[in-house]
């Protein structure tokens, strides 16, 4: 079978995918820039391993885009602490990834190349690596495939699934159980994730399959212990602001109206609007909107010296400084979730707030975990927004109850980078 999936994709589905973001990256600025890193990819990983130790173990990463890598950085991390000699690149297929994704354990960042036979195999008599590791998702067939008949270990962790996948539909069940059983191991974030793989296995020969977490949840408690170890006030103590996070056009048009609805009957309360692409277009699209309501916006540029001002309202016109500034407010809206999926949940659960967001949250195993343990909040639209809001502002021991709820989901989960290093090493 497992042939017969290799004549279709190769003959059919990948030709087209290819052909079709050719010709969308004309158009297109990120698929673009990804597209050139791909044609790029083999000549820039020999200009890098021509300068490596031959003797040198090298664990191949790859990391779909800037979120995936969080599920990357930590473990780099413990392996370059736990063994000497060893190697980390890490590839990305989207420029979010490639360009804002940093750690001194990353010895080398690429595009992922192409994923036809070819450069497959070109790409793999290259690095030579010992394993390689996909995080969460975004496997390419033909590297799994190849790297298998080279007895490459090829592992897929921080597995999430999700109702209404493709996954679950009979046809694409067959696809992807040809597919996982190609893997050497697999390592979910839950006990139900497993279960949901063991039913798309079914009784085929598969991978070692462990759960064993999200490493995610040790980045944020790690990047938060300076906050937490500073942040002695108590939580009512701060400003009352709300932060919202990662903000999508979608989410606009009932953001904007209700925020400005509290802030004229709440004259104590302060805003943070931080956008998901604060392009200096979309920042002007923002204030004018606030300004349509009789509200004026400031810009808010530091990347130090992090202090909000006073103002009524303040939008964030920069990226990478968003999980700094969660400390300084009491409630939490974090966006994409009438979109493309919910962003980071973690950074303001963390920072000890209630963390609203909208309906499309199922590609996020920590959202679901504030919902079933009452530190976040699903809405669908303005008036639930307002309601949960209102709801907090007005009760002061409720609103204890959900934020210490929320940071409670962060500290129960910590732990998997430990047990991710010791898989990596020896399973």
């Amino acid at each position: 079978m497992k042939i017969v999936y290799f004549i279709i994709y190769n003959g059919f589905v990948y030709p087209a995918i290819f052909l079709t973001a050719l010709i969308i990256s004309s158009f297109h600025k990120k698929l673009r820039q990804s597209i050139v890193g791909k044609f790029g990819a083999t000549k820039v990983l020999n200009d890098f391993l021509i300068k490596t130790d031959s003797n040198s173990n090298i664990y191949w990463f790859h990391a779909s885009s800037l979120g995936e890598f969080f599920q990357v950085k930590t473990v780099i991390e413990s392996l370059k602490q736990n063994q000497d000699n060893l190697i980390c690149v890490v590839s990305f297929s989207s420029p979010s990834g490639f360009d804002h994704a940093n750690s001194d354990a990353m010895d080398f960042k690429f595009y992922i190349p192409f994923d036809f036979p070819w450069t497959i195999n070109r790409v793999l008599n290259m690095i030579k690596p010992k394993k390689i590791m996909f995080a969460s998702y975004d496997l390419w067939p033909n590297l799994v495939w190849i790297a298998g008949l080279k007895d490459i270990h090829v592992s897929l962790y921080a597995v999430k699934t999700k109702n209404g996948s493709l996954k679950n539909h009979k046809f694409f069940q067959h696809v992807y159980r040809s597919f996982y059983s190609s893997l050497s191991s697999l390592y979910t974030i839950s006990e139900q994730d497993m279960m949901d793989i063991c039913d798309i296995l079914g009784n085929n020969q598969g991978p070692k399959l462990r759960v064993l977490g999200n490493p995610r949840y040790d980045l944020v408690m790690k990047d938060a212990m300076e906050y937490r170890q500073k942040d002695l006030e108590n939580l009512k103590d701060r400003d009352m602001r709300i932060i919202i996070g990662s903000a999508h056009k979608e989410e606009e048009n009932y953001l904007v109206p209700a925020l400005v609805q509290l802030m004229n009957t709440n004259p104590e309360l302060k805003v943070l609007y931080a956008l998901h692409d604060p392009t200096d277009s979309a920042l002007k699209d923002i204030k004018k909107k606030f300004h349509d309501y009789g509200v004026v916006g400031t810009v808010f540029r530091k990347k130090t010296d992090l202090k909000l001002p006073d103002n009524p309202l303040v939008i964030l016109g920069v990226v990478g400084v968003l999980s700094r500034l969660y400390w300084q407010g009491q409630i939490a809206y974090v966006g994409g979730g009438h979109s493309t999926g919910v962003h980071n949940v973690m950074e303001p659960a963390v920072a000890r707030l209630p963390v609203l967001f909208g309906p499309r949250y199922h590609n996020s195993h920590e959202a679901e975990e504030l919902i079933n343990d009452n530190g976040g909040f699903c809405v669908r639209d303005g008036q639930e927004f307002l309601s949960v809001i209102k709801n907090l502002m007005s009760d002061e021991k409720y609103h204890k109850i959900v934020s210490l709820s929320a940071s409670d989901v962060i500290y129960r989960n910590v732990g998997s980078t430990r047990e991710m290093v010791k898989k990596v090493l020896y399973d």
